[in-house]
């Protein structure tokens, strides 16, 4: 399509995205009984920001063998806890689930080395990893988390989605250019960004035999195939019929109520046991839709044996004849389209680098750019905060922060409160001090209260780590640092490895963790800028009523134009 159509397209596919709509139920799996909590009552509280208001919040906790359920058996597990949960509100989610209800699921589990350190300083609470938009968060204001905005991006599939089971990861938000096709035809489905059927050349070209990919045929059933080159693809796609489409699998998928019931009566025993290991792509879908050759020739590569992958492809073959003599009214497994990349806005929060890139875009003039503020409601580029007047460029952002003197320049800043500033090229975000100053760095859960303030060298990256009855820590690195590469290593000037702080964190209340920090910060503004108020704690109206309209199903109305043209007062 044309790029003005495209990015007409894409910004309607956004206002979609406003929290009106959403799931009936939304599931999060987290990792320890304290996120849990943290989530149960956070999504709560943000409902229509996130999650659709009036939606059954469900958060869970993996308590499998500690090499983990896999995304597969992880995902039968957290439903089945979730129903659990769902009994004690009077809920009954098979019941509800099989009459139409959209049940999102999200999986939040890992440790997040590549984000390092970020991640530590949410006490290993990765989906809590904040983002420069501002939410209500009961009487007072706050940033959204990673989690919230892929909940409220994937929220546009529900209405297509009845009876369904979806399931999400919780790093990366896209939106989709092919819209949000219905589900239904196929018992099962996943996302993916499909194309024509590439030449060798162009295979190579794309670097498909990085990914994960979906092979769609002329009868529009799917099958996926693990990291291959073009002739392997070929010969094990051999008896799959004319494949007309492929492309990159997201790994997001659906299930028909149908599908997930039998699965969890299919693998009780493992759900009983919490010892095996399942996922989705290898052990469901792939044995689902492969050829009994090419789906042990995959896995031999994995190192799994014929004889393994042999047996399991027999068991699921198995289940699949079964299931489908009680439930023919859909083919087993399909593909939604969501377009090709190119065409699509991809988000990703997963590592530090693509942390800066994603959250520093709000400082362009770009399409993309007009497109992010839409989507993190940014109506104004200073919203909710109070500064000099000239004393911030116009390629920056500063939300809900405040200062008395300095400039901020093609800066990213949210919550951040200081007597001075001067911030260059930086990404900052919950940071209180006298005075910053810092050019290319990243600063987050920052508090100082030292007479000297805080000055940095240029590509720095600081956070601080804070736990009940302890002393913060400050954690250190650099823009360029990968934290997957160094994360069992304790770098310069850092007390402990990015390793050791997630061990330390292990079962640290995150609710309590973040009261601390909050206390902190209270107490530095107290000392250095008691008179420099935000506009929300003097009551004012002004940029704070558009944080307001920005968390209102109206808002996508105000903005239908793109955020750029909004002006929301």
């Amino acid at each position: 399509m044309a790029d003005s159509s495209r990015i007409e397209a894409l910004s309607k596919e956004i206002a979609r995205m406003d929290g009106s709509q959403g799931y009936d139920c939304v599931i999060v799996c987290t990792s320890t009984v304290k996120q849990e909590e943290f989530w149960q009552k956070r999504l709560e509280v943000t409902a229509g920001q996130a999650a659709r208001k009036g939606a059954l919040i469900i958060a869970v906790h993996e308590d499998w063998a500690p090499d983990g359920a896999g995304n597969g058996l992880g995902t039968l597990y957290a439903y089945t806890k979730a129903k659990a949960k769902a009994a004690e509100k009077g809920v009954d989610l098979d019941s509800e689930l099989r009459n139409g209800w959209a049940v999102a699921m999200y999986h939040t589990a890992g440790k997040g080395t590549r984000l390092a350190p970020m991640p530590g300083a949410e006490n290993n609470n990765k989906p809590g990893v904040k983002l420069p938009s501002l939410v209500s968060l009961g009487g007072s204001v706050t940033e959204l988390t990673i989690l919230e905005a892929v909940i409220r991006q994937t929220n546009s599939y529900a209405p297509q989605r009845k009876g369904r089971c979806s399931v999400f990861w919780g790093d990366q938000i896209f939106v989709p250019s092919a819209g949000t096709p219905q589900s239904g035809a196929h018992h099962a489905d996943i996302l993916a960004c499909l194309g024509p059927m590439p030449t060798a050349e162009e295979w190579k070209a794309k670097g498909l035999e990085k990914y994960g990919l979906i092979a769609v045929n002329d009868k529009d059933d799917a099958t996926q195939v693990e990291k291959v080159e073009f002739d392997m693809a070929q010969q094990l796609l051999g008896s799959f019929g004319t494949v007309k489409s492929v492309g990159p699998s997201l790994g997001s998928f659906s299930m028909s109520a149908a599908l997930l019931l039998a699965m969890l009566e299919e693998f009780k025993t493992e759900l009983a046991e919490k010892t095996a290991k399942f996922d989705s792509d290898p052990d469901f879908w792939m044995p689902l839709t492969l050829s009994a050759e090419a789906y042990t020739t995959i896995m031999n590569t994995k190192g799994v044996t014929p004889q393994v992958s042999g047996s399991h492809f027999g068991r699921m073959q198995g289940f699949k004849a079964r299931f489908h003599a009680l439930h023919p009214e859909a083919a087993m497994f399909g593909c939604i389209d969501v377009g090709q990349l190119s065409d699509c806005y991809w988000w990703d929060y997963g590592q530090l680098k693509l942390y800066q890139k994603n959250n520093m875009l709000a400082c362009e003039t770009t399409p993309e750019a007009a497109a992010l503020h839409q989507f993190m409601r940014i109506s104004d580029r200073k919203l909710g905060s109070n500064v000099p007047d000239g004393s911030v460029d116009s390629n920056s952002v500063v939300l809900g922060s405040r200062f008395a003197s300095g400039s901020v320049k093609n800066s990213v800043c949210s919550s951040v409160s200081a007597s001075s500033l001067d911030l260059e090229d930086c990404l900052c975000i919950n940071v209180t001090a006298k005075s910053i100053k810092a050019k290319g760095c990243i600063l987050y859960n920052i508090v100082d209260d030292s007479e000297e303030g805080l000055v940095y060298e240029d590509g720095h990256v600081q956070v601080n780590v804070f736990m009940p009855g302890q002393d913060k820590l400050v954690m250190n690195s650099t823009v360029s640092t990968d934290g997957g590469k160094v994360f069992k290593t304790c770098l310069p000037n850092n007390p402990h490895s990015f390793q050791d702080v997630y061990k330390m964190n292990g079962m640290v209340d995150v609710s309590e963790a973040q009261a601390v920090g909050n206390k902190a910060a209270q107490d530095v503004i107290a000392k250095f800028m008691p008179t420099l108020k935000l506009p929300s704690e003097v009551g004012a109206g002004g940029a704070m009523n558009a944080l307001a309209s920005a968390t209102t199903p109206g808002y996508r109305n105000m903005c239908s134009a793109g955020p750029l043209n909004c002006n929301i007062q």
